[in-house]
This record gives C-alpha cells, structure tokens and sequence, in this order.
C-alpha cells in the first residue's frame, strides 16, 4: 500500500471510530507520517496490515487504532458477527465477562449493546472477574454462548475477545471459521444496531461459583500455610474467598501484587512461567516460612504452585509436575472416598506423558488433545484435564475450561492433606517417579518481533529436520500439520528419541515459537542419580534445539 493510500485509509477509520483515546493517538501517528518519520509510517503499515483473525482462540492482539489492533470498531465489528451467528444458529442469549485490562470494561459493553440491539439476551457480569466464572456462567445462566474480554497473560498492551458457545466449551471449528464469515459481512459499524437493554448482573453468578468451588472440597485436614499472588489480576479477591470458606488458613498475599492493575508493575510479562514473575512471591514465602506458593495468571484460569525443598528454599513446579500432582490426587480422592474409580483424564499432545501412566494404572481411561482446552473440555466423561502451560480442567461438569481458582484449591487440600500424614508434595513426586519412571519436562520459547521468523523457522524444520538432538538419534520425525495419533492437523512437528521427545510449535496467543521437551529416566536405584542424569540430558537436549532453531 502507497503511504497515500495508507493515510487515506487511517483517515477513513478516524471518521468511524468511536473512541477518543485511539482517535487522538491514530491523529498524532498520522501527523509524523506526513512529517516523513519512518518508524510511524511502518507502525501506521502494521496497524492497517489486514484485518486481526477471529479464530479458535477469538482475537487477542495490541491495542490501538487500525484493523489489525484491538479497539472499540474491531470488538464491535466482531460483536455483530457473532450475534447474526447466534440468531442464525438458534441462538437466544449471551453472559459477557471482562477482567481488569484496559478497555475490558468498555468492550464488553459495546458488546452487549450490539447484542442487545440484534435482539439477543444479553448479560454482562457485575465487575471485572476471573474467566472460570464467565465460563461457569454459561451453565449456570442457561445461555447460548459467552464472551469473555481478555488477554490472559499477554503482555500489558494486549487485550483479547474470547468467545464460548452454549455446550460450556470454547468454540472449534468449524464454528470458528462460520463466526469469522459473519464478522467478514458486517457493514459500516454506524448501521449497526445497538440497544442499552441490556443486564448488569448483581453477584449471584459470583456466589454460585464460589460456593460449587467450595462444594467441591469435602471435610478434611486444612492445616496448611499459603502465600498467594493474583499477579495483579482479577483472582484475588476471588480466591481468598474461596479458601477461607472451605476452612483453610487465610493464604499470605503478595500484596504488591493483590490488587487488579492491567498496568502489571512488578513483572514484565504476567505470566507466572516467565523468569522474575515469581520473585515476590518467592521471597514471601521465605519471609513467612509458608508450606506452599499459590499463583494465578491475570484473567485467574492458570494456576501456578511452589514447595518447599528440602534445605528450606523454595522452587517452582512446572506445569506438567502440577498437572500429575492434580492427576494423582483425582484418584486418590475418589480411592480415599470409597467412590467408583471411573471417568477419562486428558491432557493436550505438547505436555508430559506421566498422567497417562497414572491413568491406565488407576483403570481409567485417557486422551490427548490438540493443545488448548476447547478440545480437552470436548473429550467425553472427562473428569481432569491438563495442558502443560498452568492450564488445569478440575470440575468440567461445571467450568469446562482451565480454571486457576479450583486447582488452587485442590493443591491447597492435597498439601494439607499430605502435611497431616506427615509427608509433603516432594514425597508424592518421588513415589510417582520410583514407580513410572522419571518424567522431566522443560520448555524452551522464542518471542520474536516478526512473525515471519517463526513461519521461516518451520519451513526450515520440516525441509532439513535434525537427524540428532541432544545427543540421540532422532528416530520418527511427525508433521503434525499432516494429521497424527487420531488428532486433526495442527502446525507443529514431534521429534521422538529413545527416552526422549521434542514437540515444535508456534504460540497459538503470543508472537512465540515454542518447544516442549521431556526425558525420561527410569529410576532403579537411587532417585538422586536418575535426576542428575536426567538433568544431563534435558541442559543436552535444551541446548541442542537451541542452536538448531537459532532464534536468539
């Protein structure tokens, strides 16, 4: 496009959009375009570069003015489209949730006003709160679908517009595709119709959640101390209420980090897996010699937790560590509770293989996923879910979706449990290891700033694939692209070795390419020396897909 034509275009948009803020700003970028500035006039490219995709995750982006960012005219254009698609699928009603971002509130109402104004029931939930609630809303409400405003553990200036249909689950194709044609036949957002009879809903869908959060715990030890970090997210308030009201302890809260603040002061990405995001909670929990560290992600559907070791520091367990834990604890509650051992654990392709063998071994059955919960929540008879990434599906009949508040919980109940036994979480994953083997799991990501990298990085896999990583033969490579294990094609390739496995793939939410690895070491002997070897080969095999992708 010209820079004529680009100018044109973005004074077309000024004439449309309806938000100062994102008016102001496109006015100042439009002016040091004209002044010849080069870096405005690629940002002004970028921002007009197509139109942001409504796919399987909804849309997710920066905010700001143009086609390819999220603002008020995308959200509202995307709203329209999505009510023409409920009112063409039988569709009669829609809850709205938001979380504490900038423009949440805003787009969620826009949102509801459109839907309002084609005719659809619309309901927005009373404050800004976790997406578990928006999604156990859905249920609860009786609706045909749900939307939620949010961008998870984006960074700061992202948001994002999650869209749930009424079996409770996040939307798949072809829906996904079917809602994106809809949005594509919007016209000029000033003909689309709006209405302000909409509902502001009091706190009952709050109250419901919290107290089948609650409900889900049954009489037990609670003797346990947390620290808690909202990782100044919307969970707060939400699990403190939670965790009291089943009888534990009051958590220690990390109080820089309590309050709700889309600004994320204290961290520079809000994701409890990137490095530095846990330090104040770390330093908590020494501070106050707590048994346990409890995190949420900013919209509250991830979960992260830490222990103590064994010389009194503390570390955080990765993904797939919580996810067995939750797993084995699943059949331990039921085995504890005389209750028939039955139902399906799933879990999505790119995470650790353990909870497979705690399935089997429990006579349960088991499933992988493509990566993302509107698959895992799709498995029948699911009783727990997982995906590596803090994701954990705990009570699908209600929520089914990740919910980072009833897994807090549950990690909560199993330490207590286990510290009124005289063990501790540690002890558990040493018995798991003794008797599956050792399964440890690692991530290596690459953010990049073009997303093109990425793209090249794939092609460049898929034509010279590594024939050695980390030492050992590779022996099958699978294009995932192409279909595997049953599954539908996703873009990722699997590299499998003895005792080894490396999944490739780029982020379905962030500009990142992103590598799962794990080894597995059987355990004969001593424990000690099956985890050294075992983090031998996973520095190996880290720094072997390193220097084969070379993306900094």
């Amino acid at each position: 496009m010209s820079l004529a034509d680009l100018l044109r275009t973005a004074r077309d948009w000024l004439a449309i959009d309806p938000d100062e803020v994102t008016r102001a700003s496109l006015e100042a970028l439009v002016e040091r375009c004209e002044s010849g500035d080069r870096a405005a006039i690629d940002e002004l490219a970028d921002a007009f570069a197509g139109t942001l995709q409504f796919g399987t995750a909804g849309l997710r982006g920066p905010l700001g003015p143009g086609s390819n960012r999220m603002n008020r005219v995308v959200v509202m254009r995307a709203a329209a489209g999505l009510a023409a698609y409920l009112r063409a699928t039988g569709g009669h009603s829609i809850v709205i949730g938001y979380d504490a971002r900038r423009n949440s509130d805003v787009f969620a109402h826009d949102t509801a006003r459109i839907m309002a104004g084609a005719g659809i029931s619309a309901m927005v939930l009373s404050h800004p709160l976790p997406t578990p609630v928006t999604a156990f809303a859905i249920g609860f409400l009786g609706t045909s679908g749900a939307v939620m405003v949010t961008a998870s553990h984006n960074p700061p200036d992202d948001n994002g517009y999650k869209v749930y249909l009424g079996d409770g689950s996040q939307i798949v194709p072809p829906a996904d595709a079917d809602i994106a044609a809809c949005i594509a036949a919007v016209g000029p957002i000033a003909d689309i119709p709006t209405s302000d009879e909409y509902v502001t809903l009091d706190e009952g869908v709050l109250n419901a959640y919290v107290a089948r959060a609650i409900e889900l715990l049954p009489p037990g030890p609670r003797s346990i101390s947390a620290v808690y970090t909202a990782m100044h997210g919307v969970g707060g308030e939400v699990f403190m209420r939670a965790a009291e009201g089943a009888g534990f302890p009051v958590p220690v809260p990390v109080a820089a980090q309590f309050a709700p603040d889309g600004r994320f002061p204290t961290v520079h990405f809000p994701n409890p897996e990137e490095p530095g995001a846990m330090d104040l909670a770390l330093a908590e929990a020494a501070a106050v010699d707590a048994d346990i560290i409890i995190a949420n992600d900013p919209d509250a559907d991830r979960a992260a937790a830490g222990l103590r070791t064994a010389d009194g520091s503390y570390r955080m367990l990765t993904g797939d560590e919580v996810g067995s834990l939750l797993g084995w604890w699943t059949v331990e509650r039921m085995r504890r509770a005389g209750t028939p051992i039955s139902g399906t654990m799933a879990e999505s392709i790119v995470s650790g293989t353990l909870l497979r063998s705690i399935a089997e071994d429990a006579g349960l059955g088991y499933a992988t996923t493509l990566t993302g919960f509107k698959w895992i929540s799709k498995v029948p008879e699911l009783i727990f879910g997982y995906e590596e990434a803090l994701g954990y599906c705990c009570d699908p009949a209600y929520v089914k979706d990740k919910d980072g508040i009833t897994a807090s919980l549950l990690m909560l109940e199993m330490a207590a449990h286990l510290a009124a036994e005289g063990r501790g979480i540690q002890h558990v994953l040493d018995d798991l290891a003794r008797r599956y083997g050792l399964h440890v799991t690692s991530q290596v990501s690459f953010r990049v700033h073009d997303l093109q990298l990425i793209r090249d990085a794939m092609a460049r896999l898929r034509r010279e694939p590594p024939s050695v990583l980390g030492g050992r033969p590779v022996s099958v490579v699978v294009d995932l692209e192409e279909g595997a294990d049953g599954l539908p094609p996703t873009d990722g390739l699997r590299f499998a070795m003895a005792g080894a496995r490396v999944i490739v793939r780029p982020s379905g939410t962030e500009p990142k390419l992103k590598c799962y690895l794990q080894v597995e070491v059987p355990v004969d002997g001593d424990l000690g020396s099956a985890r050294a070897r075992a983090d031998i080969e996973m520095r190996a095999l880290r720094g072997s897909i390193t220097e084969v992708l070379a993306l900094g």
